[in-house]
C-alpha cells in the first residue's frame, strides 16, 4: 500500500504507477474516507470491544438519510482492528455498476438475511442496522429517537451463535437533516423516501461508541421462540437508547466548540 508520509512527488509517481482500478477503488477512497474523518472529527469510544477474530454481528443506530454512518463506521472498524466488516445495506446501492462497484470494494452487501448467514459462517463481522431505513429516513425532529428494531439480527445471532456489539453514533443526525418521511400508499406501496435539507454534509462533530459485547445464552433452537427475540431485540435497543442519552447529556457541542 501506499506510504502517503513520502514526499509529495514520490507520492504522486507512486500514484501513478498504480493499476486505475486499484486507484479508483481503492486508494482514492481510502483517502477521501480520511478526509471526511478528520472533516467530521470523529472520536471512538470502545473499539476494544470489537472482537479481533471470529464471527460477531455490529448493531449501530440509523441516522442521517445519506448512509454515511455506514461508510464512515465501516471505516472505523477497518482502522481499528484492521478486519473488513461486511456492512448489509439498502439494494438500491446495487442497482447500477457505478454504485454497486465501488460498494462492494469498502465490503457493502445487500441487506438479506443469506447474505448475513453466508458472512457469519466465514468468521466476517457483519454490521446490520436493526431499524432499516426508518432510522436514517426519520425526520430530523425525532433525531436520536431509535425507531422499532426488527429482530432479524437476534435470531441470526442464535442461530449462528454470534457475538452482538452494539453501537451508538453521534452527529450523523446532524451532518445530513432530513425534513420528513415519505410514505407510499398507492404505486409504491411499502416504499420509505427521505426528504433532504441538505446533499452537502455539515461539518458536525462525531463520536462513535462501542458498547460491551453480548454473548446471547441459548441454543440456536431459540431463534425459533418468537416471544424471545422479541424480549431480546427491545432490551437491546432500550440499552442503546440510554446509552444515546447518556452521551448527548456529556456533549458539549455539536458544529463549533462554545456554541451548543
Amino acid at each position: 500500500m501506499i506510504n502517503f508520509f513520502e514526499k509529495p512527488k514520490e507520492k504522486i509517481f507512486q500514484l501513478a504507477q498504480l493499476p486505475n482500478e486499484t486507484l479508483l477503488y481503492r486508494v482514492l477512497p481510502r483517502l477521501l474516507l480520511e478526509i471526511i474523518r478528520k472533516y467530521l472529527r470523529v472520536d471512538v469510544e470502545g473499539a476494544e470491544h470489537i472482537p479481533k477474530t471470529g464471527a460477531a454481528l455490529i448493531i449501530p443506530n440509523h441516522s442521517g438519510f445519506s448512509g454515511f454512518d455506514a461508510v464512515v463506521l465501516g471505516h472505523e472498524i477497518h482502522r481499528n482492528t484492521n478486519r473488513v466488516p461486511k456492512v448489509l445495506t439498502h439494494a438500491l446501492w446495487f442497482i447500477t455498476k457505478a454504485t454497486a462497484v465501488p460498494a462492494q470494494k469498502m465490503g457493502f452487501v445487500e441487506a438479506t438475511t443469506k447474505n448475513g448467514k453466508k458472512f457469519l459462517d466465514k468468521d466476517e463481522l457483519v454490521v446490520l442496522f436493526p431499524e432499516g431505513e426508518h432510522g436514517n429516513f426519520k425526520s430530523s425532529t425525532e433525531r436520536y429517537t431509535l425507531q422499532e428494531f426488527k429482530r432479524g439480527f437476534v435470531r441470526l445471532a442464535l442461530e449462528k451463535q454470534a457475538t452482538i456489539v452494539p453501537v451508538i453514533v453521534l452527529g450523523a443526525e446532524e451532518t445530513h437533516i432530513n425534513l420528513k418521511k415519505l410514505k407510499f400508499t398507492k404505486f409504491l406501496r411499502g416504499i420509505v423516501l427521505p426528504m433532504p435539507l441538505n446533499i452537502i454534509p455539515l461539518p458536525a462533530k462525531w463520536k462513535i461508541k462501542f458498547l460491551p459485547p453480548i454473548q446471547l445464552p441459548y441454543k440456536p433452537s431459540a431463534a425459533n421462540r418468537s416471544d424471545l427475540v422479541h424480549e431480546i431485540a427491545q432490551e437491546i435497543r432500550e440499552k442503546m437508547q440510554l446509552s444515546i442519552h447518556e452521551e448527548l447529556r456529556k456533549r458539549e457541542y455539536v458544529y463549533v466548540k462554545g456554541v451548543y
